[in-house]
């Protein structure tokens, strides 16, 4: 019944990243040094404030193959599954805070959730039903849309308390449009090889920048009812608002940093997002993603989470 219910969410969510949904909905069955290092602290490790943003960001960032990292543009609705209301709506209106504190639009009630999160007793066998059910909706198929067969594989085989699946989207920043062709589609008459691709009119060439980014347009989050147990209804509702806004490599090791993605291994180590996490997401949102080469591009986000901290710093002393 729950990977039946993940199905029935998984259609009825849209494909195309421009199809913004317009309301938000809730099912009714709903190393050297092991301290973390916290923001202001960058004294004790002797490393300047860039070189640790710099080794977060390579750290945690999960972008699709040769792609750059992605984002949401505009609006997401989150859908919970297979929880009680109250628990269930706790975590769909903590997730869209945190996305609305970033400039994106939550979903009003009886939207069709592109963010599903579903929770289960038997996460590794809802996880291989959904590969071998709905491949193609954690799959579509083009260019630069998933991280691959060898990512999804270890989706399956994960045994962690959370686990996530993202899809994204090369899209056209000047209008939208997707910049890769979704195998099966074609327009017009399907009798030419343009009617197949996609036809991206450039307004100024360049070699340095591009204006084709990445943009998220699913995730899908299972949660092990057992192991989750034994965090807060906080803690494990910014841990899902953090990998669903943003791409977060599951085996990232940021024990050296004051994240909520320690939270299972030290639930007392902080209650929410922490000013790491808030100037990550911060930063991945205020980036302007213009760069062709990816190394600069992880640059150019680095240098906007660095502007995002000091943001931060100013906010707290104030």
């Amino acid at each position: 019944m729950i990977a039946f219910a993940l199905a029935a969410m998984l259609a009825t969510a849209p494909m195309d990243p421009t199809l913004a949904p317009g309301s938000q909905s809730t099912p009714s069955s709903p190393a050297a040094d092991q301290s973390p290092v916290q923001l202001d602290d960058i004294e004790v490790t002797g490393r300047t404030l860039d070189s640790l943003i710099r080794s977060f960001v390579n750290e945690v960032a999960a972008p699709n193959d040769n792609r750059g990292l992605a984002r949401w543009e505009d609006r997401i609705c989150v859908g919970v599954a297979n929880l009680r209301l109250e628990p269930a709506q706790y975590i769909v209106d903590r997730v869209s805070t945190v996305a609305e504190d970033i400039g994106l639009q939550p979903g009003r009630p009886g939207c069709a959730p592109n963010v599903i999160i579903v929770a289960t007793d038997d996460p590794a066998r809802l996880a291989a039903d959904l590969a071998r059910d709905q491949q193609r909706a954690l799959r579509p198929g083009g260019s630069g849309m998933d991280r691959g067969g060898a990512a999804l594989r270890r989706f399956v085989a994960s045994e962690e308390p959370v686990r996530w699946w993202q899809v994204s989207m090369p899209v056209d920043s000047e209008t939208g449009e997707r910049a890769t062709r979704i195998p099966g589609e074609c327009r017009n008459s399907c009798g030419s090889a343009l009617d197949y691709a996609p036809i991206i009119f450039v307004d100024s060439p360049s070699r340095l920048n591009t204006q084709i980014v990445d943009n998220i347009f699913r995730t899908v989050i299972i949660l092990d009812v057992d192991q989750v147990s034994q965090i807060s209804a906080q803690q494990l509702a910014d841990y899902v608002a953090m990998v669903t806004l943003a791409q977060i490599d599951p085996e990232a090791d940021t024990s050296r940093y004051a994240s909520i993605l320690n939270v299972f291994d030290a639930p007392d180590t902080t209650a929410g997002l922490t000013d790491w996490d808030k100037a990550y997401l911060e930063g991945l949102y205020d980036a302007e993603r213009s760069r062709r080469n990816l190394r600069s591009g992880r640059n150019e986000i680095a240098r906007s989470i660095h502007r995002a901290h000091s943001r931060l710093r100013t906010q707290a002393a104030d």
